[in-house]
């Protein structure tokens, strides 16, 4: 019997969807530089930004409070301002989108590709208009989007091409670090995500330009340097309109620390999603991720895509079912317009009928590189337990 309705559950402890893996050369580095001077600005934060861009293969990086301010800033730097329209996926955290809102744009969102459940370049480029100026295409569970094609639409169009890559760091795609290829590029180091800061995020270009806006945004907008004979060596000034977005010197410090370690993390994520193929892909009852030959994942999230039409249970039913066998299933993402501050903003349901669709069947396993191989066998136990109990 299932544990939702009095049977043992698999597991005797729950197992969450994500979690950090924090190691004793981590937390010493962290209190290493508690013993220094510098707690923040000072000059971990440079290194880690070198160091990250070195990894990736870009000429400058710039590092933020979180990854939501790091868009906020790529925002600011493509110049997207009151009346510009960037298009973007529903399939997201609000983040990609609501950076678009910060700076007074208009989200537009296009359909995902059935296979990938990334954006699909074909409806970018039906979702173009004259008040189009970017694109927030997003690395959904680690799985590069359509660069290439991308990339196409965006030189056609005249438009900046901002990857939201929160889920894919150390993924690549024909066989380069995702990083160096869109204009800008945006990387979280929230606790679930490849590697953490505890919060932390960056932006990533090869372009001097982009890195020098994003600096003065992070930073209430403000420059210092000889700006007159009449003033010292104090001096700064204000020239536009920026935030306190910077990072600090010890969540610096863990990123540099936790990125010797990130191949080995996802060397681990690809083997746990190795195992999920190898469980569920004869499995009539879900769907497991597609992969495009392209991309070379970095595993953030494993999905499966529920078969309801063979079981009695709802999505609802079967994910309190695992949440009662102890298994932190999850559901990545509500379609962003489905929100109700954008359902206020004129979003309306059904304009992305291949999200909505999709969402409604999508569950989230756990998958994260502390996990043993105890942990996956029973994750893949109790799904096949709930389902095996709602089969038709």
């Amino acid at each position: 019997m299932i544990a939702i309705n009095g049977g043992s559950p698999v597991r005797d402890t729950y197992l969450n969807y994500g979690q950090q893996w924090l190691g004793d050369d981590d937390i010493q580095s962290v209190i290493d530089t508690l013993r220094s001077p510098y707690l923040t600005q000072g000059p971990k934060i440079a290194e880690f930004e070198q160091v990250l861009a070195e990894y990736v293969g870009a000429k400058y990086a710039v590092a933020f409070c979180n990854g939501t301010a790091a868009l906020h800033g790529a925002c600011y730097a493509a110049g997207i301002g009151t009346g510009d329209e960037v298009i973007t996926t529903p399939i997201t955290f609000v983040a990609s989108s609501n950076s678009v809102l910060y700076v007074g744009g208009k989200p537009v969102f296009a359909d995902i590709d059935p296979d990938t459940y990334n954006i699909d370049p074909q409806a970018i480029e039906k979702a173009i208009t004259p008040k189009t100026k970017a694109i927030i295409a997003v690395d959904y569970t680690g799985q590069p989007v359509a660069v290439d094609k991308i990339k196409k639409v965006c030189n056609k169009h005249s438009l900046v091409f901002i990857e939201d890559a929160a889920h894919s760091l150390g993924a690549e795609y024909n066989g380069q670090k995702i990083g160096s290829l869109a204009d800008m590029t945006m990387f979280s180091f929230h606790p679930v995500k490849p590697i953490t800061t505890a919060e932390g995020g960056i932006i990533v270009t090869n372009s001097e330009e982009y890195a020098k806006k994003l600096r003065l945004f992070r930073s209430h907008g403000i420059t210092s340097g000889p700006f007159s004979k009449t003033q010292g060596p104090w001096a700064y000034e204000m020239i536009d309109l920026g935030m306190n977005y910077r990072i600090t010197d010890l969540q610096a410090t863990l990123g540099i620390s936790q990125l010797k370690k990130l191949d080995l993390f996802i060397q681990r994520r690809r083997e746990i999603a190795k195992k999920y193929n190898f469980a569920f892909k004869d499995y009539p009852y879900v769907k497991v991720p597609f992969q495009s030959y392209e991309a070379n994942s970095s595993w953030h999230l494993y999905m499966l895509r529920l078969n309801l039409e063979m079981v009695t249970a709802s999505r609802r039913e079967i994910f309190e079912a695992l949440r009662a066998e102890n298994i932190g299933v999850h559901v990545h993402y509500i379609p962003v317009y489905w929100h109700p501050y954008y359902k206020d903003l004129g979003y309306e349901k059904g304009l992305c009928p291949i999200a909505e669709q999709w969402y409604e069947q999508a569950l989230t396993i756990p998958l994260f590189p502390k996990m043993t191989d105890s942990d996956v066998d029973s994750v893949v136990e109790a799904v096949k337990k709930v389902i095996q109990y709602y089969s038709k």
